[in-house]
């Protein structure tokens, strides 16, 4: 360890020296070997390791001094290599290096030494290795004594007695060389812990930060082992894993256990690991509770997902062994045994479970609601997950089955799925339900059952309804204090999207259905109605649709879907978003359901959606654009409807054109009054036509247009435009070609006069637009003259 008052500089200082030193007795161990003084030879090499005791140097450090003895000890190791083939006995140097004064430096000689004696294959390569690695206990400093193994590991890594070896014999077998890798294994994570208690406390994190430098010298003799040909899953079962998870275990150190453990489940092969699976995952609770082993066994089961991926051949293998039942049982001990292990690592470690499951086993549903259990299982009792880390693995679990099988039908039989929903808080709640929304868009899911919708929407229900106990006029405010309106809108309109993927050809199911979205869209608040109620009235109006021409009985049976019934449930809904401020969707929707009702023959029900739609004229509507819009809709709809009596017509009619009169500007009751016309004119219902009412409502018509016309001139001190005496002219001209005996040339031509002496009046506003319509008007009727025929003959009188 570093002493406190040594800085960054003096540990520069210090490694100088150091590299200094290792230099200059090169330099005379390289003058000695040229001229084959052995005995000089030795003396420098054993001057140039003594760099190595120093106790001064970080690790980072130490390993720069300890790389320039290594290449030098590799030029020493060649130069013992060609002295025991001519001049002297590698027994005897085996012998000489012992010798040496102080024992860091003798031990890497004779490391050195022993690498050649066992090439030479003059001795059982085990006694060598044995020897070597019972002599290196000799130095109990961690740092050193971890280099120093480290480097025996390296000289000696090449020479083990594996099958298929040089160095096999009839002494020297496989286990020799996993007992040598083992035992130095042992030694040096013996040595490697140790590190933690030397030292004052108040040096623990530097010393953690050190040891985490040098735990690769460890992990490589892992690596070593897994190299090893010899070490078949038999020994590795028997032997290997076993030794190596004693020593995990029994060192109780988080940061050993940790990075050993990683490094079982890196370096072994995944057929390995699976058919050891119990013996692996048995260690797993007794290490120590600080240990992050949700990494661990996260690493562990997507090795295992990868594995079971690559081929079909080995997925017996997973059933076999129970894999997963085994992975789930661990996991479950591991919590428990960790008490204080945050909600977020249990989370995690379910969200690697699931993942294995969806590769491995995805067409067992059972284990992955088993997953999802135990998942709801540690999160009862417990408030709203609101730490981002935990909602983000909850959001990962519950994507996870809607990715694997691209069908939110899957996941919604998952009993446990809406349970864990549950415990999101209000904003990942929200995200989870958009996340499931566009899985079915994606994926153009069909949620066909009452049942299923009714899941669907206990899933959602974050964007659907509005918060618990809270009331409407506070949601309101709230939702404009935390909700971005954009985002808000976004939501609700994937909501609008998902009620038209709710679909059954079985018209009693779909009403089962429409009835199941309504019980939970009429939840939403005042905010969420005009949004989510359009698309249900609409999707009901298309099983309507389908059912023209049912009257609710058939052979004596009730039906329960019928076009009456469904228009009440259509009544109800429309009539609660009447209730909020949105009158002028509410009157639109009425109409539409005016119409269907017109298509069904249905003249009561029809003229209820009217009397409904006139009673939110009358009361709600009360901005002039707004009642302009409104009227010319009801005009509109009521012209295409055929099914009224003569009674309920007339009383529509008279409406519609007493609200026209009463509009606030002259201009917009002129074409609303107008527009009036056609309710007593219809082309397709000979019924209804009425030449004497058309004429009545142009000639209303003209004289609020003359008023509009003296009113402008009194303000502006000019005439106004023309504009509404030709868009009547145009309406004259219409009725006249339709037929109306009460149109007549006369009165066109007087109109025509009207509008030109207007025009010429010096007084009259110039009005480039009006003078283009008039003249395109006037130009058609010059062209039907002219044309001939029955309609030559009706324009022939008129004068242009």
């Amino acid at each position: 360890m570093i002493p406190d008052a040594a800085g960054a500089e003096d540990e520069e200082k210090w490694l100088a020296e150091g590299i200094a030193g290792v230099q200059q007795n090169a330099f005379y161990m390289h003058r000695a070997l040229d001229s084959n003084n052995m005995k000089d030879a030795l003396k420098f090499s054993a001057l140039m390791l003594s760099e190595l005791r120093t106790s001064r140097l970080s690790p980072h450090k130490y390993y720069e001094l300890y790389m320039r003895a290594f290449d030098e000890l590799r030029k020493l190791e060649m130069f013992f290599r060609e002295e025991t083939k001519s001049r002297c006995s590698v027994i005897d140097l085996y012998e000489l290096v012992q010798h040496a004064g102080n024992i860091l430096p003798r031990l890497y000689l004779l490391c050195t030494v022993g690498s050649v004696y066992i090439k030479s294959k003059e001795a059982p390569a085990k006694d060598v290795l044995k020897d070597l690695v019972e002599m290196c206990r000799g130095i109990q400093h961690p740092v050193r004594g971890l280099f120093l193994r480290s480097y025996l590991s390296q000289v000696s890594r090449d020479k083990l007695p594996d099958i298929g070896s040089e160095y096999e014999g009839d002494a020297d077998t496989v286990n020799d060389a996993v007992e040598f890798v083992l035992q130095n294994f042992t030694e040096m994570n013996k040595l490697w812990v140790r590190m933690q208690h030397q030292g004052p406390v108040r040096e623990k994190e530097k010393r953690e930060k050190e040891r985490n430098e040098l735990r690769d010298l460890v992990g490589k003799n892992l690596h070593v082992l897994s190299q090893i040909e010899g070490v078949d899953l038999d020994m590795y079962k028997d032997s290997v894993l076993p030794r190596v998870l004693e020593q995990v275990v029994n060192c109780k150190d988080e940061l050993a256990q940790y990075y050993l453990m990683d490094c079982i489940i890196q370096v072994f092969p995944d057929e390995y690991h699976l058919q050891t699976l119990e013996i692996l995952l048995g260690a797993c609770p007794q290490l120590q509770s600080t240990v992050d082993i949700k990494t661990v066994l996260s690493q562990l089961m997507d090795r295992l997902s990868n594995y079971a991926s690559s081929s079909a051949e080995v997925l017996p293998e997973f059933l076999q062994v129970e894999a997963f039942a085994k992975l789930s049982s661990a996991i479950g001990k591991v919590i428990e045994a960790q008490v204080d292990m945050p909600v977020f690592g249990a989370i995690t470690l379910y969200v690697s479970l699931l993942t294995f499951i969806l590769r491995v086993h995805p067409d067992r549903l059972d284990y992955v609601d088993q997953v999802l259990g135990a998942c709801v299982k540690k999160l009862s009792g417990k408030a709203k997950l609101e730490d981002s880390k935990s909602t983000k693995q909850i959001v990962a679990l519950l994507s996870a089955p809607l990715e694997k099988y691209n069908d939110i039908v899957t996941a919604l039989k998952l009993s446990n799925y809406p349970k864990i929903m549950d415990h999101l808080d209000t904003a990942t709640n929200k995200v989870m339900a958009v996340v499931i929304i566009q899985s079915i868009m994606k994926n153009n899911t069909c949620v066909s059952t009452a049942d299923k919708v009714e899941s669907l929407f206990v899933l959602i229900k974050g964007i659907i309804k509005d918060i618990d106990g809270t009331p409407d006029d506070e949601v309101h405010i709230e939702i404009n204090i935390t909700l971005d309106e954009e985002d808000f809108k976004e939501e609700q309109n994937s909501v609008a999207r998902l009620i038209h993927m709710l679909y059954n050809e079985d018209a009693e199911e779909m009403l089962q259905i429409i009835c199941t979205v309504r019980k939970h869209i009429l939840l939403g608040g005042p905010k969420r109605l005009p949004f989510t109620v359009p698309p249900l009235v609409f999707s009901s109006l298309k099983l309507v649709r389908r059912l023209q021409g049912q009257d609710g009985d058939v052979a004596g049976e009730e039906v329960p879907a019928t076009p009456k019934k469904i228009f009440q449930i259509l009544h109800q809904i429309i009539e609660a978003l009447s209730s909020v401020p949105s009158p002028e969707l509410a009157l639109r929707l009425y109409l539409q359901c005016a119409e269907a009702a017109n298509d069904c023959d249905l003249e009561p029900v029809a003229y209820e959606f009217f009397t409904q739609a006139f009673i939110l004229y009358e009361e709600e509507i009360a901005d002039s654009k707004a009642q302009v819009t409104a009227i010319h809709l009801i005009i509109g709809t009521l012209q295409r409807m055929n099914i009224f009596g003569v009674e309920n017509r007339d009383t529509l009619t008279h409406k519609a054109t007493g609200y026209s009169a009463k509009l606030l500007k002259k201009p917009d009751q002129c074409r609303a009054v107008y527009a009036c016309s056609h309710l007593f004119w219809v082309d397709e219902q000979d019924v209804i036509n009425d030449g004497e009412r058309v004429l009545l409502c142009l000639k209303r018509a003209l004289r609020i247009a003359n008023a509009a016309q003296q009113m402008a001139s009194a303000t502006r001190g000019s005439s106004g435009s023309v504009t509404l005496f030709v868009e009547i002219l145009n309406k004259y001209l219409y009725f006249l070609e339709k037929g109306n005996p009460q149109i007549t040339s006369a009165a066109i031509q007087g109109l025509i006069e009207l509008i030109t002496t207007e025009m010429q009046n010096e007084n009259s506003a110039s009005d480039p637009s009006a003078d283009s319509f008039f003249a395109s008007t006037l130009r058609y009727i010059q062209f039907q003259k002219q044309k001939g025929g029955n309609m030559g003959e009706k324009y022939e009188p008129i004068q242009v």
